[in-house]
Parts: C-alpha cells; structure tokens; sequence
C-alpha cells in the first residue's frame, strides 16, 4: 500500500514538471517560429521610391516642340550636352555618346533621348540650333531631339550641374538615375571611353529588361 502511494505521489508531484517543460517546449517552438518570420520580413527588400521627373516643354534644334509629357509610358534619357565643353567633345570624338544613343533608341529597344542644350546665350561657349545640329551631323549623333533651354529652367529643375550630366528617367516618369555617364572618375581612363562601364547603359538594360536598376546616382563630371 506504501509503495502504491509513493507511485502515486511521485506521479502528482511529476505532472507539474511534464507541464512545464511542454510548456518551454511550446515556448521555444513560438519563438522560433516568429523569428524565421522576421527573418523573411528583413530579407524582403522595399520597393526604392524615385523622384519624379520635372515636366517641360521646349523647342528643337529642328524647329517642333517638345514636352516630357508626349513621352508618357516610355524610358527617357537626358543628357546635358555642349559641343564647346571639352568633356563633351571627348565623348563625341571617340564615339562613346552616340553609340549608346544609336544603341537604345533603335526600334527594338525604344528609348527616348534628348539632349537639353543649356548654355547662356550670353556665354562664349553658346552654339545656336544651326551649330548644334551641324555638330551632331559630323559626329553622326543620334538623339530623338536637341532641346534649347537657353533660359536654363529644364536645367534648374532637374538641378543639371556638368556637360554631360545623364538622367533616366523610367515609364512610371520617375528619375531613377541621375549622374557621370560611366565610370571614368573611378577609372581614370579618359583616352578609351567606349572601354569603361557605362552607368547609363547599365540602367537602361535594367530598365528593358524589368529590373530596378542597381546604380540609382553617381557625381556627374565635366
């Protein structure tokens, strides 16, 4: 009778102990369970927000008016360009500027550049539409359209600071990149342009192919 007790006692007094550790059991497994969950919310990345692009109109080298709004639903390309400026040159000798331009505003690719001529027309380096369009004739350039922004406001707006500065802008109209058009600050290389990593290229590829582009800015040079 004795030891029939004992067993009994000795079962009550271990039910608490079994409770407990199902319990602790349970409370790991909980624990467990929520931080894998916050481990997929962090590896989850957040859609980046761009700025959305400025809107303008202005007149062609050729004449038409031109607004960022005819472009609606299409990937656009500003290059902030000045046949006087000696980086721009640089570029237009070697053929670097209008392989891209030649390249991503073909029919299968059906980007939309324009290059915004901002200079003064007070300053010594100013070209007038005749001249830019003669200049983009030697060098075979190949932009949708030369905008004049002779007053500098596209130029403000979009806070353009060197010839050339690039921005894209996406078919959502968002800026999603602003900056060099390639590498050359980290490079160097200066004398082989076509050579170093295009950040424009780069982006636009992204873009035609339904990513967000990696580079959202670089400093612009010139």
């Amino acid at each position: 009778m004795r030891t029939t007790i004992a067993f009994a006692l000795m079962a009550i007094f271990a039910l608490p102990a079994f409770a407990d550790e199902a319990k602790e059991k349970e409370g790991k497994k909980e624990a467990k369970e929520k931080k894998e969950k916050e481990g997929k919310g962090e590896e989850k990345k957040e859609t980046p927000k761009f700025p959305k692009a400025p809107a303008f109109k202005a007149k062609g080298t050729d004449g038409k008016e031109y607004s960022l709004k005819q472009f609606e639903g299409k990937i656009v390309v500003l290059e902030w360009g000045d046949h006087n400026c000696p980086w721009v040159k640089r570029h237009y000798a070697q053929g670097a500027m209008q392989a891209l331009q030649k390249k991503y505003t073909a029919e299968d690719k059906g980007v939309v550049w324009l290059v915004i001529a901002s200079t003064d027309p007070k300053h010594v380096a100013y070209l007038e539409p005749a001249a830019i369009d003669k200049k983009n004739a030697e060098y075979k350039a190949a932009p949708t359209a030369t905008l004049m922004d002779a007053d500098g406001s596209i130029g403000r707006a979009y806070k353009a600071k060197t010839t050339p500065h690039m921005f894209v802008i996406d078919k959502k109209g968002e800026i999603v990149y602003s900056g060099a058009p390639d590498n050359l600050r980290e490079t160097g290389n200066k004398d082989d342009l076509k050579s170093n990593k295009s950040h424009v290229g780069e982006v636009l590829d992204a873009l035609l192919a339904g990513k967000t582009p990696e580079t959202k800015s670089t400093e612009p040079y010139g």
